[in-house]
């Protein structure tokens, strides 16, 4: 019984939703780290003022609390808002934070306060949250703070506590300090995220990977299970062909008699995909693998594709090709006739341009057509099952088997619009490994 193959979820719009959730998932905890940040202050100053005894311009400073509140009023609101949250907008809000800061600091002892490292918070927020050119930016909005603080401050009235002021050489190691720790505190989260990013898309890959081998892996089962299905009428119809070309009435009509003909053609084209089918599958171990050299397998290749095609026209062309002793491979046949049957399909009425040349010990090989070309989201998805223009069920599959193949020979394929019209497919794959006396069966 042939095994469903269930078409996997479309990946349209899938790899963008994470881009479109992050700033604002990152303003969220803005928000939440502000409301923190809000209620530590407001103990802060509290505690100065009535557990230390330390006077401060408490409406100056709960009037800053009153701003910052509403600033996070503000960005809660924000977030509910279906437009995506950018990097300019997180910058904003943690300038506002830089802002209020400094202005706090400004009305509680400037440079002097110890509070004043907060500073470095904002910096390792943004480090976090922000690329790194909105990062540094950030830096320099906090050295600069930090520089005004030293000149323009309201002095902490501390009782009993008569400091002289701060020397030139104090001040100017506590900015080096400050710069020093802000730079390597952007430069090692910077380095820590861009790591978890980088592991984060080889995860991403992996699953896509086992997702197409699983494809494949059910595609397999599906046409050897229909392989085997095909194999006895098949063998039924080329009997019954054999037959009706002995009868009499088919003998003495030339016409009938090369219909039978072109149909016993088909019969046994049909017969060696299965043979081939089942070969690939590992059910025909007992052939060995036939030798043959780069010219004769590209040759045969679109000799065979013109010939099983008889109202396709191909224009082949090969130049500049070492003749290199190469082992023919069923899944190298199969995956340049794929993807010489999509171009057919686009422009049935047109030739299909097959080019083969050398390009920095690779094969390359260039398959055009003179179709409507491909749709951008087509290119979006290029090599992806089931992505399609064709808009039928199960279509797709061809081109996903073809990266497939080019992938496991260690290669590739790309696709491109061509600039005066139609598409273009090339096919790259290194020359050492078709040279190599790969073992098709071990």
């Amino acid at each position: 019984m042939p095994i469903p193959i269930p078409p996997p979820e479309p990946p349209a719009g899938v790899a963008a939703a994470p881009a479109l959730l992050a700033g604002r998932k990152n303003l969220q905890q803005l928000v939440e780290l502000r409301w923190l940040a809000v209620a530590g202050q407001l103990v802060t100053i509290l505690a100065t003022q009535f557990l230390m005894g330390v006077p401060l311009p408490l409406a100056q400073m709960l009037a800053l609390l009153g701003l910052l509140v509403a600033c996070n009023l503000a960005s809660a609101w924000r977030v509910r808002l279906p437009r995506p949250v950018t990097d300019a907008e997180l910058s904003a809000a943690l300038l506002v934070d830089v802002v209020v800061l400094t202005a706090q600091l400004y009305h509680a002892g400037g440079i002097t306060n110890p509070f004043v490292f907060l500073y470095l918070l904002q910096v390792a927020v943004a480090a976090v949250l922000l690329p790194a050119a909105w990062t540094w930016g950030i830096v320099g909005a906090t050295g600069l703070g930090l520089v005004a603080l030293t000149w323009w401050h309201v002095p902490l009235g501390l009782p009993g506590l008569d400091l002289p002021a701060l020397s030139a050489q104090y001040v100017g190691g506590l900015l080096v300090c400050f710069m020093l720790n802000a730079a390597l505190l952007v430069i090692f989260i910077g380095r820590i995220g861009q790591n978890l990013r980088e592991r984060d898309a080889r995860l991403a890959r992996l699953r896509q990977r086992a997702a197409e081998e699983e494809h494949i892996v059910r595609m397999g089962l599906l046409a050897s299970g229909a392989a085997h299905e095909l194999g006895t009428p098949l063998a039924t119809l080329s009997v019954i062909l054999g037959d009706w070309a002995r009868m009499a009435p088919f003998a003495a009509e030339p016409e009938l008699r090369e219909e039978l003909e072109e149909m016993q053609r088909q019969i046994d084209r049909c017969k060696a995909i299965v043979r081939g089918i089942l070969q690939s599958a590992g059910e025909a171990r007992a052939e060995a693998p036939q030798q043959t050299t780069l010219h004769r397998l590209l040759d045969g290749l679109a000799t065979d594709w013109q010939r099983s095609r008889p109202h396709a026209a191909l224009d082949y062309a090969r130049a500049g090709l070492p003749d290199l002793p190469i082992v023919a491979d069923t899944a190298l046949r199969q995956m340049v006739d794929n993807v010489l049957d999509n171009a057919h399909e686009a422009a049935p009425g047109r030739p299909v341009q097959l080019a083969a040349r050398c390009d920095d010990e690779h094969l390359v090989l260039e398959v055009a057509d003179q179709g409507p070309g491909f749709a951008p989201a087509i290119l979006e998805q290029f090599g992806q099952p089931y992505a399609s223009s064709k808009a039928q069920p199960g279509r797709g599959l061809g081109l996903f088997l073809a990266v497939n193949v080019a992938r496991t020979l260690g290669g590739r394929i790309e696709a491109r619009q061509r600039p005066g019209g139609g598409a273009l497919v090339a096919i790259t794959l290194p020359l050492h490994a078709l040279a190599a006396a790969r073992p098709a069966h071990a």
